[in-house]
Order: C-alpha cells, then sequence, then structure tokens
C-alpha cells in the first residue's frame, strides 16, 4: 500500500467526472443546437405552407364566392323588366357614388387628423 496515493487517486477520480461533466455537457449542447436548428426549419418551412395554403384557400372561396355572386345576380337580373334592370342598375350606380364618398371622406379627415397631430408636435429646442 506504500505505492498508492489516495489523494491522487481521488484528483485523478474527480478530474474524470468534471472531464465527463463538460464532455456530457459540450454534447448536450450540440444536440440541443441541432434541435433548435431543426425547430426553425420546421418553423420557417410551416409559416411557407401556411402562407400557401392560406393563399389557395383564399383563392378557391374567392373564385367560388364571386362565381356564385355572378351567378344569382345574373339570375336576379334575367327576372327583371328592362325598365327594372334600369333602375337596379341607377341604385348600385348611387350606392358606389355614396361609398367612394365615405371612402374620400374618412380618407380626408384621416389625413386632417395627420396634419393636426403634426402641428401639435414641437420639435425639441436645439441645445
Amino acid at each position: 500500500m506504500a505505492g498508492f496515493d489516495m489523494t491522487d487517486g481521488l484528483r485523478k477520480a474527480f478530474l474524470a467526472g468534471v472531464g465527463a461533466v463538460a464532455l456530457t455537457a459540450e454534447k448536450s449542447q450540440q444536440v440541443v443546437d441541432e434541435f433548435v436548428k431543426k425547430g426553425e426549419l420546421t418553423v420557417e418551412q410551416g409559416k411557407a405552407l401556411n402562407a400557401e395554403l392560406t393563399r389557395k384557400a383564399k383563392e378557391a372561396f374567392d373564385s367560388t364566392v364571386n362565381g356564385a355572386t355572378d351567378a344569382a345576380l345574373r339570375t336576379k337580373l334575367e327576372g327583371m323588366t328592362p325598365e327594372e334592370r334600369a333602375a337596379y342598375a341607377q341604385k348600385v350606380a348611387d350606392m358606389s357614388a355614396a361609398i367612394d364618398a365615405e371612402k374620400a371622406e374618412a380618407a380626408e379627415a384621416t389625413s386632417e387628423d395627420v396634419a393636426d397631430a403634426e402641428d401639435a408636435v414641437e420639435p425639441d429646442d436645439a441645445e
């Protein structure tokens, strides 16, 4: 037993443990980084796929709704007399003009609000 140094053995065991923990932490970080990278790819791919599916669904919906609306309008117009169609067309033109006027007023009010807000903001005095 004279050749066996207890402190040296403990020291080597301690260093081996620290090395194992350091190696495990490093490998764990690499594994976590891989998962993060794969997760980011999955998120990005998921976003792209979701955007594409949303776009296609909207196009299909718009096409269906527009087609159904056009067909319903045509059916309605076919059931009208020429005078009724003319009155209906005038009603639609009046509605369109009213909507345009409302939007113009709203845009004007918004630009006035922006101008008022800009006037209310005073620049800082130069030092």
